[in-house]
């Protein structure tokens, strides 16, 4: 099967500190859970990344392979790189990172009909550089998508990686963030005024997860809209923002609005409710994930 969709970005081990618990490792990084969750979701999915030659990095190779992901590996000479989430008595996770990232020359197929990218990786250099490349040569046949996942703890100053946030932005069809994001890069505006904003550097689809309170979205020449979370029980919130982001990309795809220039064009013409259906898909892909320990990625069947 031809791969469709091409997730740029890193690939790490989880360090998981739960509250009064010892710590338990887990294979994460945001790109990395977007290309599990797209492959779960019935899609051929290539993962470039940079892994260490290291038992973590072959342990990140096999999840990955055994998951349905092509892994594309440009080895780093650097250890496998690690993210610690420490998780407090609510639930929710912060992190720190021990992250390095340089991929090199990205390839892009001719089958490569959507590219997806995020996180740290579109931000830290060398890769960072390479990324904007890969879209800007990615974008004359391929969708693309973007999840800033902002981590202040690694992304340093926040005016300027939102500089380089927003340039990524402007290449992209589709954008995602979370509120808590949204809060720390723009915590003067409404999230109406950054869908907004968003909409105007370029995308047609600007989205905004809300946690229990839902999400809001944007689509170019509309109004925005929200809808509720779909119910669930939390047990806690790693890799749901990457969950949905999946079923958002994975449901768009379906709905025929990305994996080509002319799907481009279909998806900016696009009502709130032609999308309504793959923004659907993204919440249960989130709502399962959170009531599961760790980044579980749901499948169709369960759905």
């Amino acid at each position: 099967m031809d791969a469709q969709f091409l997730v740029i970005g890193e690939a790490l081990i989880d360090i998981v500190a739960r509250h009064a618990e010892s710590p338990v490792e887990h294979v994460g990084g945001s790109p990395a859970n977007v290309a599990v969750g797209l492959a779960r979701l019935d899609n051929a999915v290539r993962f470039n990344t940079c892994l260490g030659e290291d038992a973590r990095g072959e342990r990140i190779r096999t999840h990955l392979r055994h998951r349905g992901v092509h892994v594309i590996d440009g080895t780093d000479d650097h250890p496998t790189s690690t993210a610690q989430a420490n998780i407090d008595e609510s639930g929710a996770a912060s992190y720190v990172f021990n992250l390095f990232w340089d991929p090199g020359h990205i390839e892009l197929p001719e089958s490569v009909g959507h590219i997806h990218t995020g996180s740290i990786a579109a931000v830290l250099e060398p890769g960072g550089t390479e990324i904007l490349d890969a879209l800007d040569r990615g974008r004359a046949q391929a969708t693309v998508s973007y999840d800033p996942n902002f981590r202040s703890s690694i992304m340093g100053d926040v005016d300027a990686a939102k500089a380089r946030i927003e340039d990524v932005i402007g290449r992209s069809d589709v954008v995602k963030a979370s509120s808590d994001d949204v809060a720390i890069m723009y915590p003067d505006l409404s999230l109406e005024q950054v869908l907004a904003h968003w909409i105007d550097l370029g995308p047609a689809l600007a989205v905004i997860t809300r946690a229990e309170d839902g999400v809001t979205f944007q689509i170019a020449g509309a109004e925005p809209v929200t809808r509720p979370a779909p119910p669930t029980t939390v047990v806690d919130t790693v890799g749901a923002g990457d969950s949905f982001m999946a079923g958002l990309v994975s449901g768009l795809h379906t709905l025929g609005l990305l994996g080509s220039p002319e799907a481009r064009e279909r998806l900016y013409a696009a009502s709130p409710a032609d999308v309504e259906p793959a923004i659907e898909r993204g919440a249960l892909c989130g709502a399962m994930t959170v009531s599961r320990a760790g980044a579980y990625a749901p499948s169709l069947d369960e759905l």
